[in-house]
């Protein structure tokens, strides 16, 4: 089993970039539907911290529990639950959520297994009209990625979600001091009122 605290022990987590992804903030001063927002894979917690800031009410959920310890710390204050999860195994008696953000969660199960049962539960997490957000490394980034627009237009079919976009974004890490800007894209999609 890979050990999720690893990289935030050593301070090597690549997605740690100390600020939610830009593609994501690009959508935050209009594309977010509240009160509830879910915030998949939320690491440290960058991006709930800057929900809970704008007056969402902010679930925050990692496998990490040191990821979820550093967000706790850094979250002082604020009106945000954190919570250690599994992503595949969800338990969240708050939802349904009316935004949900999945920043690099999707790519990592891709890669390590457990897409299918992720995916199984999203319907469960929103209603009609929920937003949802996937943030993920695309296959033409090379090496181990292999995420494609088929595989996220496969993931997210209709009559399930409806409008779905897929756009080409950038995807920052941070490897050895050196920020990297990785090919990616960046789905919206709604869960159908039908």
């Amino acid at each position: 089993m890979i050990d999720y605290d690893e990289p935030y022990r050593t301070g090597t987590a690549p997605w740690e970039i100390g600020r939610p992804q830009p593609a994501i903030t690009a959508l935050l001063e209009h594309g977010v539907r509240g009160p509830k927002v879910l915030d998949l894979g939320c690491g440290t917690g960058n991006l709930s911290i800057v929900l809970a800031n704008r007056g969402y009410h902010v679930t925050g959920v990692d496998i990490s529990p040191l990821a979820i310890e550093k967000a706790r710390a850094k979250a002082t204050g604020l009106t945000v639950r954190f919570e250690v999860q599994d992503a595949t195994a969800l338990t969240l008696p708050n939802a349904p959520f009316d935004t949900i953000f999945d920043c690099g969660l999707l790519h990592n199960l891709h890669r390590n297994g457990g897409v299918d049962d992720y995916l199984a539960q999203l319907p469960a997490l929103s209603e009609p009209g929920t937003l949802v957000y996937v943030l993920a490394i695309s296959a033409d980034a090379g090496e181990h990625w292999s995420i494609t627009r088929d595989h996220l237009q496969q993931w997210f079919p209709e009559p399930t979600w409806t409008d779905t976009a897929i756009k080409d974004v950038e995807v920052l890490a941070q490897v050895d001091g050196e920020q990297l800007k990785l090919p990616g894209y960046r789905l919206r999609t709604s869960r159908s009122f039908t």
